[in-house]
């Protein structure tokens, strides 16, 4: 489980750390809101543990900025010392999943990671948008402009993670993973769906939005 750490608090960052690193776990760390902002653009995550109190950007609005301008919908745990109904109010509505005030039991945190590694990427955005594409995800329409794209089931699937990742890179072997699970297709098989994706909805246009980082990956970008 890939796990990003959101905490101005060098003494817990160390001690969640730690702790998760022994479960097997690999971690990345971020003391702020806008640190976190920059980590979720070059890396994917099964979930994010992120504190209120933070300086130059706190929570809530690192968490609103990864839901509503970045369209990442990966579960989010709150880690925090305030417990108000507001607070939680407040957390939630910001695209927030799950809430654990400090002080807590590890093993509590680790059952809490766990559910939300397991439930995956959240399902309440059926409309995804990035720059003029639009994808409908209950009816599988998607549109750059006023142009409806003409795109394969595979195509979509990868299009839906790519935009829920957006713009974090997204690793070639993820995408095999996730469309393919253990049944993988021949080797070129990914890299000749992106190529009809990528002529799909960047042919003939002036901005591009699907970007090829060699050896790495490939990842939406506005």
């Amino acid at each position: 489980m890939n796990v990003l750490i959101v905490e101005d608090s060098q003494q817990i960052m160390e001690t969640l750390t730690d702790y998760l690193e022994m479960e097997g776990m690999t971690v990345d760390c971020a003391y702020h809101g806008q640190a976190a902002l920059q980590l979720i653009q070059q890396s994917s995550y099964d979930v994010i543990i992120m504190d209120i109190m933070m300086p130059k950007l706190d929570g809530i609005g690192a968490v609103q900025q990864i839901r509503q301008q970045y369209l990442c919908q990966t579960p989010i745990l709150f880690l925090t010392a305030k417990d108000t109904i507001q607070d939680k109010t407040a957390a939630f509505e910001a695209g927030g999943d799950d809430y654990l005030v400090k002080p807590f039991a590890m093993k509590e945190l680790l059952l809490r990671l766990e559910a939300l590694s397991k439930r995956g990427f959240r399902q309440d955005l059926t409309r995804l948008t990035l720059a003029d594409i639009i994808f409908d995800t209950v009816t599988g329409k998607v549109t750059r402009g006023d142009e409806l794209l003409k795109l394969s089931r595979i195509q979509l699937k990868i299009l839906k993670l790519l935009m829920q990742k957006s713009p974090a890179l997204v690793s070639k072997q993820y995408l095999l993973d996730e469309i393919w699970g253990d049944d993988e297709p021949p080797s070129d098989a990914l890299r000749s769906h992106i190529y009809a994706l990528r002529t799909a909805i960047d042919s003939g246009r002036e901005e591009p939005l699907l970007e090829t980082v060699h050896g790495q990956g490939y990842r939406l970008v506005s």
